[in-house]
């Protein structure tokens, strides 16, 4: 059976319809949170990982972020593939000589992404939740991009997408309620739109992150 280690960084963050994909095809999960659940396993032992998203900034000064950065080289050289989420992506581009930059606004809400290959990337739309946005290393293959930012980009074996999907309506309702600033003027986006978006999109959502799972499992092995 083959393992899939997942990396969060939230107690309320779930691999969600992604971890349901890789169950789907007879994976196990072994679910870390991380820093709390301390240092994180040796990657020698999984078959593939998922790095989800983050609160902060890959920039931010954090020794676990370095030390997360670290494992990622690690888990590169032994030669387990990555799929990195939103904050998993940005550590991705960051490990591998790329360049994460704040942008001048925030990107929250679905939205649809230009994509040469649609079977490794559907148009989508997907979920965007982010404050940060990837210029990928020179190794990398921009697989996705939207006006705002590059959506998706594989280096090596590893899948890196900016967006999130992963998510359900009741992910996105614990993100919210958790979220300090989510009055509409300043996030950008009715919160309660977004939701009932999010709930209405749900099956198609589902299809989508199977495809996507499929599409880096394909180009993984």
């Amino acid at each position: 059976m083959e393992r899939v280690i997942v990396v969060r960084h939230h107690d309320i963050d779930t691999a969600g319809f992604i971890g349901d994909a890789f169950e789907a095809g007879g994976a196990e999960l072994s679910v870390h949170l991380f820093p709390d659940d301390g240092p994180l396993p040796a990657p020698g032992g999984a078959d593939r990982v998922v790095v989800l998203g983050a609160a902060g900034s890959v920039n931010d000064p954090d020794p676990w972020i370095a030390a997360e950065l670290d494992w990622l080289r690690a888990t590169d050289r032994a030669g387990v593939p990555v799929l990195g989420i939103c904050f998993g992506a940005q550590a991705l581009c960051a490990a591998f000589g790329g360049r994460v930059e704040a942008m001048e606004r925030r990107e929250i809400g679905w939205r649809v992404v230009d994509s040469p290959d649609h079977d490794v990337i559907p148009a989508g739309p997907w979920l965007e939740f982010h404050t940060d946005r990837c210029l990928p290393p020179p190794a990398a293959v921009v697989l996705a991009r939207n006006d705002v930012a590059v959506q998706a980009f594989g280096i090596g074996r590893h899948l890196a997408v900016q967006f999130h999907p992963e998510v359900d309506g009741p992910q996105l309702k614990r993100w919210l309620d958790a979220h300090t600033d989510s009055d509409p003027a300043t996030l950008g986006i009715d919160p309660d739109q977004f939701l009932a978006d999010t709930i209405r999109e749900e099956p198609a959502a589902r299809d989508r992150a199977a495809q996507l799972v499929a599409a880096f499992v394909r180009l993984s092995d």
